[in-house]
């Protein structure tokens, strides 16, 4: 079990360096996205979907399992173009007021952004909140 932990940790350190190197993590990035003065964000961001879609295709067509050999299983979701509007909406708020995606806060921290424990604060806060009023929402 240590060893997985090992590996873990070894991937965030790993994904914060590419973070890091690409300038996902850059505030600058993040406005010139929102201004759409830059490719940048975009490019990232669609390269990241495309490579989701090919990778669950490949997992669902070559039944692969986890790395605890377990199957991995996707379950269908709703479609409900509401729910993904407001979702969309309230993500991409929460990003343009934080200048941060929720992935790379961490990253931030740990490049000495301390300013981010409140990003951090409200998502863990956020988070909490949808826990108390998930059975009331319309999913």
């Amino acid at each position: 079990m240590k060893k997985q932990y090992f590996q873990i940790t070894l991937v965030g350190i790993l994904f914060g360096i590419i973070l890091t190197k690409s300038e996902v993590v850059s505030w600058f990035r993040i406005y010139e996205m929102f201004r759409f003065d830059s490719f940048h964000m975009y490019g990232i961001i669609g390269s990241a979907v495309v490579l989701g879609i090919i990778t669950i295709r490949i997992i669902k067509k070559m039944n692969l399992k986890s790395i605890d050999g377990k199957d991995i299983t996707i379950a269908p979701k709703e479609s409900s173009i509401s729910r993904y509007i407001l979702g969309g909406i309230l993500f991409g708020l929460g990003w343009a007021m934080a200048g941060a995606c929720p992935g790379p806060i961490y990253t931030l921290i740990g490049g000495g952004f301390s300013v981010m424990l409140v990003v951090l604060a409200s998502a863990v806060l956020g988070t909490f909140v949808y826990g108390l009023v998930q059975n009331k929402l319309p999913h």
